[in-house]
């Protein structure tokens, strides 16, 4: 079979790296850098798996388009009353609809390999406009989603043009919804923006939406340091591992946001206005108060760490003073069993009827004592 049958057919099972990263998208060493559109060509594509959504707007109306031709439109332009475009791609598996958009729009090569090869940290690349390009700012925010209980992270990619904003998301569903229904809304204030400021809304809700998060994860820990002191058990210390990672997980998402934030409003770009950088402000301060949360949860979760162990050693000591109590009330019981045990034939008190009774007494009344002056020394 040729490798365009191949190609036609699609793969059956994507294969992925040791990381999950699809093998599809890596490259060899020593290859050229960046992905351009003959790349894109030559790379096996799956197509219809791919969500495309359109959005126009200006201050005085919006409108919302679901893309299911793309080559009808990407020949047509934004309308004549639209201030910015904002197209979201759900998924990245259909090729052709990435080739389209960098085609369109002028992606820098470097910017559209970045956005395949996954995940990539956090950043913000400036692309100064040339004779093939446009003039772009990319960014990369990495969203933290709950999933089976567990935190995972997924990569958006966005494009910020002068009145185009792109952005390229992993998987389906998004925490963007508030964003388009206050686009829908007249007056709102990302309807009045550019689109620089479209994205700091979008980079805003990615950083917001870990709030909510991290409420649940200090209500998870409260929860585990009150089982932890009433009762200590493995799988309580394997939730306090599992609550750890996800909130390395969280801090990995969110800790190079704040350099993306402070490039952004440190170098000035011509895609990114001075409005907008005034409200990164207010972004980089959620950023550090998320850091700062979490943090103090690590700091939380080491804790209940050693609690656990200060909890089963203390549970271990009173093990070990209950049998030491026992073995130490039986010493003289034992002593007195093997003296009397020996079965001397010349001890007189063998032979009365009383000797077995006078034992258990005598026995009864050394450990009572024995007990009692414990319990004088405070042991018991």
């Amino acid at each position: 079979m040729s490798e365009e049958e191949k190609r036609a057919e699609g793969p059956e099972e994507e294969e992925v790296t040791q990381f999950g990263i699809p093998k599809r998208f890596s490259k060899k060493p020593g290859a050229s850098p960046g992905l351009d559109l003959a790349d894109l060509r030559s790379m096996p594509t799956e197509a219809g798996s791919v969500d495309v959504t359109c959005i126009d707007y200006s201050p005085e109306q919006s409108q919302i388009t679901q893309v299911h031709d793309l080559e009808s439109f990407l020949q047509d332009h934004r309308p004549s009353w639209s201030k910015v475009r904002w197209i979201n791609v759900d998924g990245l598996t259909d090729l052709k609809i990435i080739e389209g958009l960098a085609g369109k729009y002028h992606l820098h090569p470097l910017a559209v390999e970045d956005v395949l090869h996954i995940p990539q940290r956090p950043k913000c690349e400036a692309y100064d406009e040339t004779q093939r390009f446009q003039a772009r700012l990319f960014l990369i925010a990495r969203l933290v989603r709950l999933t089976d209980h567990r935190l995972s992270t997924e990569q958006i990619s966005i494009f910020v043009g002068h009145s185009t904003v792109l952005t390229f998301q992993e998987d389906p569903g998004d925490v963007f919804d508030p964003i388009r229904q206050r686009i829908t809304k007249k007056g709102s204030r990302v309807r009045e923006g550019d689109a620089s400021f479209l994205a700091y809304s979008l980079l805003d809700a990615i950083v917001d939406h870990c709030f909510p998060l991290l409420e649940q994860i200090g209500d998870r820990l409260e929860e585990l340091e009150a089982l932890i002191l009433e009762s200590p058990s493995p799988d309580l210390i394997q939730e306090v591992h599992r609550t750890k990672r996800d909130l390395l997980v969280l801090r990995h998402a969110i800790w190079p946001m704040r350099e993306v934030i402070a490039q952004m409003q440190r170098e000035p770009h011509e895609c990114l206005s001075d409005v907008t950088r005034t409200y990164l402000r207010d972004l980089q301060d959620h950023v550090v108060q998320i850091i700062d949360i979490v943090e103090a949860y690590r700091e939380v979760s080491t804790a209940l760490n050693d609690t656990y162990m200060t909890a089963m050693s203390n549970r271990m000591n009173e093990i070990m003073k209950v049998l030491t109590i026992v073995g130490t009330v039986f010493i003289p019981i034992t002593f007195l069993a093997g003296v009397y045990g020996m079965n001397f034939h010349h001890m007189p008190e063998l032979d009365m009827k009383w000797t077995y009774p006078a034992f258990w007494i005598i026995c009864i009344a050394t450990s009572g004592g024995l007990i009692a002056w414990l319990k004088s020394r405070g042991w018991l």
